[in-house]
């Protein structure tokens, strides 16, 4: 008699699923950037965290709001902090020693992600956690109270910290939900809870976190059409559950982990008729990365021109797909 040794999660998919053709934007936590990255190494069309990476509930729907209004920020909205501009709604990557260089970066990504999600047939949102910061007065360009989606390096006396309720998050993915369907009616949303663990919270503190964004995403799945739920979460957590799935840190899933939540993903959300176009392109695309160790040999430069031909076939049979960089990369590398 053969033994178990974990459980594996079966996923039911909710039958819509997504083309190859389609357009898919992705925000929240940092686990959207490996979703992110391989939806993009197979060709996707996909807009990634255009405010930046966002943990809580409450920012994610301010940053949707942004977009829904294609709205437009002013210096006075930035603030200045050890020589950098920033802004309270977005990642640091926004950050600039030059206010106006950091206004026209917000905003352009924001008038981006308004005409992109116009076009979208889906949007995958990823929920970190439901801790929040708040400013504890009125400084830095910001009311009392405002709920930062970055602290900045700002010295930590000048932040609140408080665990939202499930009210208040189901609240926030309503008003998030609304914006979506306000740009594209016809858009798909799918949940998922990031299996980073919130460590600097405290441990008790990150579960507790983690069961406000569950109970407020079951709430909010039997009241809105449309709305899916993946669990990221729970592949990492109940159905990988071991460290040697985690990095250095013990905190982040490692490669293997975020491949295997990848799989799964393809499996349930990835209609099967885009597999063949999908996995053609992934092939392309990992051709430019090749580092040959004999560049010059013909059986290489052979393998280049193959593989061009093969980038340009494919993007004259699928419309939506587009090599042009891919194959400047890879005739570059031709006869040197």
């Amino acid at each position: 008699m053969s033994m178990d040794f974990r459980t594996e999660l079966q996923i039911v998919s909710w039958g819509n699923q997504i083309n190859h053709a389609d357009r898919i934007a992705l925000m929240g936590s940092c686990f959207t950037e490996h979703i992110t990255g391989f939806l993009r190494n197979h060709k996707f069309r996909v807009l990634e965290n255009p405010h930046g990476i966002l943990f809580n509930p409450v920012s994610i729907a301010n940053a949707i709001n942004d977009y829904r209004h294609a709205k437009h920020y002013q210096t006075h909205q930035l603030f200045q902090h050890q020589d950098l501009w920033y802004s309270w709604h977005h990642h640091g990557r926004f950050a600039s020693v030059d206010a106006e260089l950091s206004l026209e970066e917000i905003n352009t990504s924001i008038k981006n992600a308004h005409q992109f999600l116009q076009q979208s047939q889906w949007v995958v949102i990823t929920l970190g956690s439901a801790w929040v910061y708040y400013l504890k007065q009125q400084q830095f360009a910001a009311a009392r109270g405002t709920i930062v989606a970055n602290c900045h390096k700002v010295p930590a006396t000048a932040f609140g910290h408080r665990l939202l309720s499930v009210d208040e998050t189901v609240a926030a993915l309503q008003q998030a939900v609304s914006d979506l369907k306000a740009l594209q009616p016809g858009v798909q949303i799918i949940f998922t809870i990031s299996p980073v663990r919130h460590a600097r919270e405290g441990l008790v503190e990150n579960n507790r976190s983690k069961a406000v964004l569950h109970v407020a995403l079951n709430q909010l799945l039997q009241q809105i059409p449309d709305c899916h739920y993946f669990p990221a979460y729970e592949l990492v957590i109940d159905d990988l559950r071991d460290y040697r799935f985690y990095a250095e840190d013990m905190v982040h899933p490692n490669y293997q982990a975020t491949r295997y939540v990848w799989d799964k993903f393809r499996q349930v959300c990835i209609a099967p008729e885009a597999y063949a176009s999908m996995d053609e392109a992934y092939k392309i695309i990992s051709a430019t990365k090749h580092k040959a160790m004999f560049p010059a040999s013909p059986a290489h430069q052979q393998f280049l021109q193959q593989t061009i031909a093969r980038a340009k076939a494919l993007q004259e049979q699928y419309a939506w797909l587009e090599f042009e960089r891919e194959i400047e990369i890879l005739t570059a590398q031709v006869n040197t």
